[in-house]
């Protein structure tokens, strides 16, 4: 079938290629739009959840009692009472309109001196809008931002709106960051490792139609469902990942077809049909990876997985058709100055006439004989290390996204501090209770209650702030981290309160959604990765008809993810190395981050264990024994595989770099994963593993076998290759 498709690419490249053309342009045109149409970066918290019940509530007649911006003023000489503080002031605020807005309070409309600093050099505004939605806030609060400046003295904006207007524009700064740091270093790479500026070009291309294609699609998306801004970033790196992956194993496997002698017709078709049914597999593993996300009901993370699967699909069709039909078009130019001497030669003069690896793989081809000679106490050891690097993960505190992605001196984290340092009590802090009755409570039995609730430790202050029919309202201020334990303490106290008589009570606000998404994520992760797990080994066992292969894929693949968790623990919650990368802990990680890295690198780590067991394969049909099978397969892939992983490390790298620490912890923990799966992994567990297997590595059941035999997708054969042939490396 894959065969078919090089044949096809060779006869119809012209048509393919203008096809692919016309198709990137309409999808570049048409699918720019899509950034008129994201939901922001907010979209974290589960539907179904009682703070998302609470919200709901408070959108309807009950209303909301919060404050969803904080304008802070201050100034270093002036005071709140000196007419050239408090005239500007006032004047600005008389200015503001007042269609979306709810309420407007201050210390000259309320007259409470929790308005005022201690210093009285500084006082706040809040802003509460009509809306419930979190970015129909954020438009309204672009629409009147500036009519609060006020010359003179210095103005910024917190709470939970302007957080969210501020990670926004954050992150659209970012990515283009991201992409000036990463794209030079990537073209100079891709020219060295490709040692042709003709096929360096293969995986941006392949990367740009796939981009563009992505977007095209996220936009039909956003016609029925709210698509989150993050998932322009999954895009950015997963497709530009792939592109690289695919791209150096498909010109890898063409270059050796041209080694060998044959036409640029034949190399290509033979291409396909080996490189091209391994991406096309390995793709597919990604993409129902990627398709594991919606299990979770949040639109942040079901957001990636509509962008991550059609990104990887898109990918992969592109490397089917499109990437064939350039290498056609180009022939013996996409070769570079490795076609200018044969592939391989035999350094060896082994009697039995097996290749043995050119010196160019001849470092993997030794470390696999050297691992497999110890194969228990290599294994044992590596599993140590990666388990050791895993186990900080343990003590990981969960978070949710909130001001402390921010940089440090962001707006929203500045007022943030300022309010805690400077003033009795921060406005935005605020959880709110939405009580359910029956019928009507009386006054009592909800003064009765938000006494209660007040004596939970580390509430300040609970009062009745509304009521409507069988619903009330109760505000209670609290002023600690909302990312911390105390705060779960708290929401889980909060809970156990008894309501009045008949009632339900739902609380909501920042703590209590933390809550609610960290339950939402912990509870579903693992069904998620048992998704994952399941596809992994069944559409392994379709390439390989093999029930162990997968399973150890997969056991293996964890191991590799616990380490990058346990350093992304250190690095993050605990500050190590926060000076360098320049961010500043909160002593909590992202409980969005183990999902996405699940997604990703787990991914990538399936493609890279494709490229190397299709070639172990290959060996084992050319009659290799298993030790021997290995030892070549990894000399023949270690190349693609350590350079793949080194230019996707250095395409997640920029996001590293990102203000937003959600960003910069997804891009070290990709760097981190795909370097210990391209290394430790590969070069040392894999082949220890496989030599402790043997032959058992290939078994399946009777049935499964001959079920596989029957309809299974195995690779036809190799052609034989010549005594002198050899493993190449680009």
């Amino acid at each position: 079938m894959f065969g078919a498709l090089g044949r096809s690419a060779v006869r119809h490249r012209r048509l393919i290629l203008l096809g692919a053309l016309l198709f990137t342009v309409v999808a570049g045109v048409w699918g720019a739009g899509v950034f008129g149409r994201l939901g922001g970066g907010a979209g974290f918290d589960d539907p179904g959840s009682p703070s998302a019940h609470a919200d709901r509530l408070l959108a309807g007649p009950l209303g909301r009692h919060t404050a969803d911006v904080v304008v802070l003023y201050e100034s270093d000489h002036l005071t709140v009472d000196d007419p050239a503080f408090a005239g500007p002031v006032r004047r600005a605020l008389d200015t503001v309109p007042r269609e979306d807005v709810a309420r407007l309070e201050s210390h000259w409309s309320t007259g409470a001196p929790g308005f005022v600093s201690h210093d009285r050099h500084a006082t706040y505004v809040t802003v509460q809008f009509r809306s419930s939605d979190d970015q129909e806030r954020v438009r309204a609060l672009r629409g009147i931002r500036d009519r609060f400046e006020v010359r003179g003295l210095t103005v910024r904006f917190g709470g939970v709106t302007a957080m969210t207007d501020q990670v926004n524009s954050t992150i659209a700064r970012d990515i283009g960051l991201a992409e000036a740091i990463s794209v030079p270093i990537l073209l100079v790479l891709l020219a060295v490792v490709f040692r042709s500026l003709l096929a360096a070009a293969l995986p941006l291309v392949v990367g740009v139609v796939a981009a563009l294609g992505t977007m095209a699609v996220l936009r039909l998306v956003t016609l029925v469902a709210d698509v989150s801004t993050f998932a322009i970033q999954v895009v950015t790196v997963l497709g530009l990942g792939l592109a690289i992956d695919y791209a150096l194993l498909a010109v890898t496997r063409f270059r050796e077809e041209l080694g060998r002698g044959g036409s640029v017709e034949t190399a290509v078709e033979r291409t396909t049909a080996t490189a091209g049914r391994t991406i096309a597999f390995s793709g597919a593993v990604v993409a129902l990876s990627f398709a594991g996300l919606a299990v979770f009901p949040s639109r942040f993370l079901q957001s990636m997985a509509y962008a991550g699967a059609a990104t990887v699909v898109l990918a992969v069709l592109t490397s089917l058709t499109v990437l064939p039909a350039l290498l056609a078009a180009m022939g013996h130019r996409a070769g570079g100055k490795a076609l200018g001497r044969r592939a391989g030669r035999n350094g060896s003069g082994r009697p039995d006439g097996r290749a043995r690896p050119a010196a160019s793989g001849e470092r993997w081809y030794r470390l696999a004989h050297a691992v497999m000679r110890r194969p228990r106490a290599s294994a044992l050891a590596v599993v140590a290390v990666l388990v050791a690097l895993g186990l900080p993960f343990l003590g990981v505190n969960w978070a949710r996204p909130g001001d402390w992605v921010l940089p440090s001196g962001a707006d929203a984290r500045t007022v943030t501090r300022e309010l805690a340092e400077r003033f009795t009590a921060d406005p935005a802090k605020v959880v709110t209770a939405v009580v359910e009755a029956p019928r009507a409570p009386s006054r009592a039995a909800l003064d009765g209650y938000a006494a209660r609730l007040d004596a939970v430790p580390g509430v300040e202050g609970a009062s009745v702030t509304g009521t409507t029919g069988p619903l009330a309202r109760i505000t209670l201020g609290y002023a600690m981290d909302p990312m911390s334990r105390q705060a779960v303490r708290m929401v889980e106290d909060l809970r156990a309160v008894p309501p009045p008589a008949g009632a339900v009570a739902s609380f909501t606000g920042m703590p209590a959604s933390r809550v609610d998404i960290v339950d939402m994520v912990v509870s579903r992760l693992p069904w998620m990765a048992l998704f994952v797990a399941v596809v992994s080994v069944a559409l392994m066992f379709l390439a390989f008809g093999s029930v162990i292969l997968p399973i150890k894929s997969v056991l293996l693949n964890l191991l590799s993810l616990s380490a990058s968790f346990g350093a992304v623990k250190l690095i993050f919650q605990d500050g190590r190395l926060a000076g360098l990368l320049g961010f500043e802990p909160v002593g909590a990680v992202d409980v969005n981050f183990p999902v996405l890295i699940v997604a990703i690198a787990f991914g990538l780590a399936m493609d890279y264990e494709m490229f190397l067991l299709s070639r172990v394969r290959e060996e084992r049909e050319r009659g290799a024994d298993p030790a021997e099978a290995m030892a070549r397969g990894l000399a023949r892939t270690a190349g693609i595989v350590t350079s793949a992983a080194l230019l996707v490390a250095v395409s997640v790298a920029g996001f590293a770099f990102s203000s937003v620490t959600l960003m910069k912890m997804i891009g070290v923990g990709l760097v981190i994963a795909v370097a210990v799966d391209a290394t430790i992994v590969r070069g040392l567990l894999v082949p220890a593993t496989m030599r402790l297997l043997g032959e058992r590595a290939w078994w399946a059941p009777r049935p499964l076998a001959r079920w596989w035999r029957r309809h299974g997708l195995p690779e036809h054969p190799p052609a034989a290759p010549s005594p002198r042939e050899a493993v190449t490396r680009l």
